[in-house]
């Protein structure tokens, strides 16, 4: 294989890696090895918004590489594609149209459907508001609110707001739904249904990831993907806050 087509396989599956959430080890390690399998020496440097990669085959033909990345997201599922693929890769004589067919494939994620997906969120925050003590009748509008919270955020993304400002806006919804069902119905737990209805925002494998990138000596992206999760829970947190300042005394009434 070319080690243009070389790298343009590896840069596309480190793009996709890093762009669904991986750990900075993982797109490295997998971009080396996917070279590697094709007798190139690959040097990258990864960060969370991009990186760069440098091949070099042994007759000393050089290619680098720049990926800017700009739209970051969790998506577990595709990265274990990812991780199944790069293994074939090494184990397998794949040629090159083979392999950028799976990546086109697997870049065509994802494959649960939306309804799926707004189902799984509300049952997220069924279990969480049970989980907290909640009662049965808090899980029931836990699920409710966090599955409205999940179509909204999935419409304020598509409209291209920045991401800290997403979060605030589905923050603020899910405080100000519990409110209202606060009102109608006296016996609803505020605390433990907003907690519920939250835990779909909250970045607990991205702040996972900053330990995992840490760990590995990945310092600076592991300070970056922390610093980014605070502040998404920042943004959730004066969502929730600012909602709460405008309704407790309308509820109280």
């Amino acid at each position: 294989m070319e080690l243009k087509q070389v790298m343009e396989i590896t840069t596309k599956i480190g793009e996709m890696l890093l762009s669904s959430g991986a750990e900075i080890y993982r797109v490295e390690d997998t971009m080396k090895r996917i070279a590697k399998s094709y007798e190139v020496e690959l040097d990258s440097f990864v960060m969370p918004t991009g990186f760069s990669a440098t091949g070099k085959t042994h007759d000393g033909r050089i290619i680098t590489c720049v990926k800017r990345i700009k739209d970051r997201t969790v998506d577990l599922h595709r990265i274990d594609l990812l991780n199944d693929l790069s293994r074939r890769i090494e184990n397998e004589d794949l040629n090159y149209d083979e392999i950028i067919g799976e990546v086109e494939k697997i870049r065509k994620l994802p494959y649960f459907k939306y309804p799926l997906r707004v189902f799984s969120a509300g049952i997220v925050a069924f279990s969480f508001t049970q989980l907290f003590n909640g009662k049965l009748l808090d899980a029931l509008i836990a699920f409710i609110i966090t599955c409205i919270v999940y179509v909204v955020k999935e419409k304020i993304s598509r409209l291209g707001f920045f991401q800290f400002f997403e979060y605030f806006l589905s923050g603020f919804l899910a405080a100000i739904l519990t409110l209202i069902f606060k009102n109608l119905i006296n016996a609803v737990n505020l605390d433990k249904v907003i907690i519920g209805s939250i835990m779909i925002l909250v970045p607990g494998i991205a702040m996972t990831n900053a330990i995992k990138d840490a760990l590995y000596g990945d310092l600076i992206s592991s300070f970056a993907r922390f610093g980014e999760a605070l502040f998404i829970a920042a943004s959730v947190g004066a969502g929730v806050g600012f909602a709460l300042t405008l309704g407790l005394g309308w509820v109280m009434l």
